[in-house]
């Protein structure tokens, strides 16, 4: 090529494509595909949000410090080991670029969250898959990928994109056969969405040792995707190194303002879970008696359901099926998952529309 040559690890990495919205022929669809909480933000929220969209001409504060300190409050942390970003992608990239570099290895779980493949690869490192135990994390396969080159490992927990999740005891057991010179990040966007009482010490590991990041996100359960934020927490080492590196400004006032009414917005929290719980249940039913027509679903603790087409009809003819239906759902060859659908759930309206939906495409098909 003429001009300017990127480097070799940049032109391999495979862009990010997010959850379609719209058909192939600009037709809106009903989005399914993007894990978006489908009752909004709290009321609170979008108050504080259109309250501080006046403040356009002047830069926000660069260190978030009174979102910091809501987030600390809120889960008994240290403000100053918290460090906010565009969204939890943003602290992930931060992690991948302040702790590895050409030659160092990132481990992530086969169909992890595709922003690890970018981060591990954006900065030179090499990702390293490991293999999964039905679909979610397995332990004694990451640590038999752990070499002296292992820099980073990622896992989500509950997973994104199959639900799975992780329980405390295995985490720990993880952890503990860690060398420290290696950066365990939990990412823990739907961690809003888990069962009460169901906890994987995540935030626990981070407060007390050295080697673990934990990272939470605004866009899911309280509703603020459009704002993008996110935010990490870990040893005060760790956590400088990240801000040394980190854009400043990179939450707007609105965001920040929008962030800290939602923290204080339990009710909306808990009716968004409940709502989920309820319709995730439904539709996991529904979808599990199509076992018939060769659906499988991955038993979820998110606010999404995986589910895999192993009969006559392959998940890429239901994605199109679906779509000519006017349903927008996530398939994801590009993450191993040729044969599954990644169903957010929505409303009332939309979770039984697209049940329905599929239920006539499987059944007309024989």
């Amino acid at each position: 090529m003429n001009g300017p040559r990127p480097k070799d690890w940049i032109m391999g990495i495979a862009p990010y494509v997010p959850g379609k919205s719209s058909g192939d022929d600009g037709r809106k669809l009903v989005k399914l595909s993007a894990n978006e909480n489908p009752l909004g933000c709290s009321s609170a929220a979008g108050a504080a949000l259109n309250a501080a969209s006046g403040s356009v001409d002047r830069y926000p504060d660069p260190g978030s410090t009174k979102l910091r300190e809501a987030i600390a409050a809120k889960h008994g942390l240290d403000p100053a080991r918290i460090i906010c970003g565009t969204g939890s992608d943003d602290v992930l990239h931060l992690a991948a670029n302040a702790f590895s570099g050409p030659g160092d290895e990132i481990i992530y779980v086969k169909y992890g969250f595709a922003v690890y493949d970018i981060a591990a690869r954006r900065y030179g490192g090499t990702p390293v898959i490991a293999d999964d135990r039905d679909y979610g994390t397995d332990v004694d396969a990451i640590l038999a990928k752990v070499t002296d080159r292992t820099r980073v490992i990622f896992i989500a927990n509950p997973n994104n994109p199959t639900g799975t999740f992780t329980p405390r005891a295995e985490i720990a057991r993880l952890h503990a056969a860690l060398p420290v010179h290696v950066l365990l990040v939990l990412d823990a966007a739907y961690a809003e969405y888990m069962e009460a009482g169901q906890d994987d010490g995540a935030l626990e590991l981070a407060e007390s040792q050295p080697n673990v990041l934990i990272t939470r996100t605004f866009s899911k359960i309280h509703g603020l995707a459009a704002e993008r934020i996110g935010w990490g927490y870990a040893d005060a080492a760790i956590i400088g190194a990240m801000n040394r590196i980190r854009l400043p400004f990179n939450v707007t006032t609105a965001g920040q303002e929008a962030a800290v009414a939602a923290l204080a917005s339990d009710d909306f929290v808990t009716m968004s879970r409940e709502h989920n719980a309820r319709w995730r249940h439904w539709l996991s039913e529904e979808m599990s008696a199509l076992g018939n027509h060769g659906l499988k679903v991955v038993p979820s603790h998110t606010n999404f359901l995986l589910v895999l087409f192993e009969g006559a009809v392959s998940a890429e003819q239901a994605n199109a099926a679906l779509m000519d239906k006017g349903f927008a759902v996530r398939w994801l060859p590009g993450q191993g998952l040729v044969n599954g659908l990644r169903i957010t759930i929505g409303t009332e309206a939309e979770t039984l529309g697209v049940a329905q939906a599929l239920r006539e495409i499987l059944e007309s098909a024989g």
